[in-house]
């Protein structure tokens, strides 16, 4: 009797919709850069007379409905691009497909019009950030211009050494942080140890960072999502870069075809001449060394309404290392994505898209010690299916629905002198789906609530993560915001700071249950002056099941897939400020972060006396309690750039060797054995750590065949040399530590020409 009371109601309904729609009008289209083509995400437009607008969405598309007839100034802004506006007369019952084209701030310089205040509205949702691809270029950098890198710098974000690329967001562990390349999950994105990210800057279109309180569109982690979407390719002429560098160089070329457009970047390391010189004066340099990146993407515009896309990436690192006489290493590891999507403009208020990826990580290292070799290989194989749809009804609602299928199969296998010594496959189906309503009740108010469902088979789990958050605008130049949301997390990863190409996932089983967490994060975004923002932000998250494996396991042989873990929990908290100037010679930002983040695994920090299945709270390796970010750029002339990096932060914490003892008389052993005896885990700290980065940009042109540019840099300005860790000697009396220092100066030179 419900159902059917409840099906006579919508249908009821539907007249009435059908008979308001035809006495408006709607309009809708794609936002585009003028120069190249590229649709621009999250780019604004408004009826400014009506004070009614909407974002492009990840596919740069836009709509408008429910508009009364009447004649109105449509405006569009974007960062970094001239504002749009043009006069629009709109009939009962009519749609105008108008497809908008952005033209950037460097063209047209006399009729420039900067309209900053107004072009922040969707990158200021709470705990979100962008990073500009052009910033990500210019910034100094070592080796090479690098995603994760400049990430690092944003306030909540924290790196673990010089020597490492991972995403330490709010108190999370890398694997904490769902990364997506044209939405397509990679696992292990870095080069050269960890040092930097897989992402070419040559080939990237959108970086964006949720930092916490994410929607229900997203999931699988309990932390943060970064994601990563490549150029479409130029649609209006061919076009491509070259950059040479004395690490590293990169090469690109892009273009139109009669049915859409095509792009190409490709990346190496050309480090063998510098290797091939220190080989010949230091020991233990590597034999081989290399890596590489390809990425592309073919557009098809199969109709006005239908677009398709294939994108595919594929990066790999080879080292081989002789460490002594008859002892070498060989490293062989990397990634590969593809993505195929279909995007339809289904109807003025339904734009739906579908999305099949495929992911692969694989890493291989060989040892092989006085002849005898020992080989493991590791591998992801992720394939799914995406589907999603958003409806436009009117201008108060936006409903998102969608789901995400598929099959992760983890493979490991080890073999010792040619014998197969273990193997392992576990594979798993997942299935999530999700639903969420941003609804704008009045234009001071936004609400965005949603759901998301996900089940894992392998240990038969199931679900329900709920989030919210809510904007107030008391003036046009502040939002106050607050948000919420339940998290779940099914892989966990083991990973080795000093080289991630080991990097090893697992996943949630039988006995062993998925870790989640509630994050709640409230802040406030405002403009104090024109060209400035100026964003705050208090975050409080648990962690709780965290499952990772047992250190105190000494023979996995026999024992049940649940008794290889240890099961612990952790909490983190802090604030977040940043202050941003958007315009002028001079631009830039500076974040500040004051964060405190804790774990608790069974047996750490217990007394000896105490029960050991007990714990105490102690801070992880990147736990910085104090965190700042200096970011400015300068123009000096129409030629001459000037760029500077400036990075303080607290020690990190580790845990100091307090001596060594030996005793004798094991029932089991007759030998002396040494042990050395340790203070509580992680309670000393290192010494603070600060650096700064200088970088000259001098742009010119290349024999009038395109235009080019220098970039000199200086990483490490005043050589700071900051320990990374203590090295401690035992067999000294007294006791000799060593500081190992991260980077000293680096000098680096490079040069790039488009044309």
């Amino acid at each position: 009797m419900k159902f059917h009371l409840t099906l006579f109601i919508l249908l009821s309904l539907l007249p009435a919709y059908a008979i308001h729609a035809q006495e408006t009008a709607s309009v809708n289209g794609y936002i585009t850069d003028s120069r190249t083509g590229e649709t621009l995400i999250l780019a604004n437009i408004a009826l400014m007379d009506i004070n009614r607008g909407a974002s492009s969405n990840t596919s740069g598309y836009y709509t408008i409905t429910n508009i009364p007839p009447g004649t109105y100034t449509l405006a569009a802004s974007y960062i970094g691009f001239r504002r749009f506006e043009r006069e629009i007369t709109l009939e009962a019952g009519q749609n105008i497909r108008l497809n908008i084209e952005l033209v950037p701030e460097g063209v047209e310089l006399d009729a420039l019009v900067v309209e900053a205040d107004a072009d922040r509205e969707e990158q200021r949702n709470i705990g979100t950030a962008q990073i500009a691809t052009q910033l990500i270029k210019d910034l100094p950098s070592v080796i090479e211009p690098d995603v994760f890198r400049s990430v690092q710098l944003l306030p909540g974000v924290k790196a673990a050494s010089d020597f490492s690329s991972g995403l330490y967001v709010r108190g999370g562990s890398p694997d904490q942080t769902l990364i997506l390349l044209d939405e397509t999950t990679v696992y292990n994105p870095t080069h050269f140890f960890g040092f930097f990210s897989t992402f070419n800057p040559d080939a990237v279109k959108d970086v964006r960072l949720y930092k916490g309180g994410y929607p229900a569109e997203y999931g699988g982690r309990i932390g943060s999502v970064l994601t990563v979407y490549n150029k479409d390719g130029n649609r209006m002429e061919t076009q491509g870069t070259v950059s040479l560098g004395l690490l590293a160089s990169r090469a690109s070329i892009e273009g139109p075809y009669s049915r859409g457009s095509w792009m190409l970047a490709v990346r190496r390391s050309t480090l063998e001449p510098i290797l091939a010189v220190f080989r010949q004066t230091i020991d233990n340099v590597p034999s081989l060394f290399y890596f590489y990146d390809i990425n592309g993407k073919l557009n098809y515009d199969a109709s006005e309404n239908d677009r398709l896309s294939v994108a595919f990436y594929s990066g790999n690192d080879n080292v081989a290392f002789p460490f002594q006489e008859d002892a070498n290493i060989r490293l062989t590891y990397g990634n590969q994505t593809v993505t195929t999507q279909w995007r339809r403009i289904i109807s003025n208020e339904l734009f739906g898209f579908v999305t099949v990826t495929g992911s692969r990580y694989f890493n291989r290292p060989q040892f092989e010690i006085a002849g005898t070799a020992f080989e493991r290989d590791n591998d992801i194989l992720d394939f799914s299916l995406k589907a999603d749809i958003e409806y436009l009804p009117n201008e108060k609602h936006t409903v998102s629905t969608g789901i995400w299928a598929g099959n992760i199969a983890l493979r490991f296998r080890d073999r010792f002198d040619n014998q197969q010594t273990f193997n392992s496959k576990i594979e798993s189906t997942y299935l999530s789906a999700y639903l969420q309503n941003r609804w704008r009740p009045s234009d001071e108010w936004i609400i965005n609530g949603g759901v998301r469902l996900n089940s894992f088979s392998e240990g038969n789990y199931a679900r329900v993560e709920p989030r919210l958050s809510v904007e107030h605008r008391p003036a046009s130049r502040i939002r106050l915001q607050a948000a919420y949301g339940r998290y779940y997390q099914y892989l966990s990863l083991i990973t080795n700071e000093a080289f991630s190409g080991f990097d090893l996932w697992l996943t949630s089983g039988e006995g062993v249950p998925p870790a989640y967490g509630d994050q709640f994060v409230i802040g406030a975004k405002t403009i104090p002056f024109s060209g400035y923002g100026f964003d705050a932000e208090i975050y409080y998250r648990t962690m709780r099941d965290l499952f990772e494996l047992d250190p105190f396991v000494n023979d996995a042989a026999g024992l049940e897939y649940s008794e290889l873990f240890r099961f612990g929990e952790g909490y983190a908290y802090g604030v977040e400020l940043f202050l941003e100037k958007q315009s002028g010679k001079l631009t830039g930002f500076i974040g500040y972060t004051f964060g405190i983040t804790r774990r608790k695994f069974p047996g750490f920090n217990t007394p000896i006396l105490d029960d050991p299945t007990r714990a105490r709270f102690y801070p992880p390796k990147y736990d910085r309690t104090h965190d700042i970010n200096l970011v400015a750029s300068y123009r000096l002339s129409s030629r001459w750039t000037a760029n500077t990096v400036f990075n303080y932060a607290t020690g990190q914490a580790y845990t100091e060797p307090l001596g060594r003892t030996q005793f004798t008389g094991i029932p089991w052993d007759n030998t002396v054995r040494d042990a050395i005896i340790v203070g509580n885990i992680n309670a000393s700290r290192l010494p603070s750590y600060h650096r700064m980065d200088i970088s000259f940009i001098r742009s010119g042109r290349f024999f009038n065949l395109g235009d080019a540019e220098w970039q000199i840099q200086i990483i490490n300005v005043y050589s700071r040399r900051n320990v990374w860790f203590y090295n401690y000697d035992f067999d000294e009396n007294p006791i000799v530590r060593e500081d190992i220092s991260q980077l000293p100066i680096v000098p680096s030179i490079s040069y790039t020409v488009n044309f």
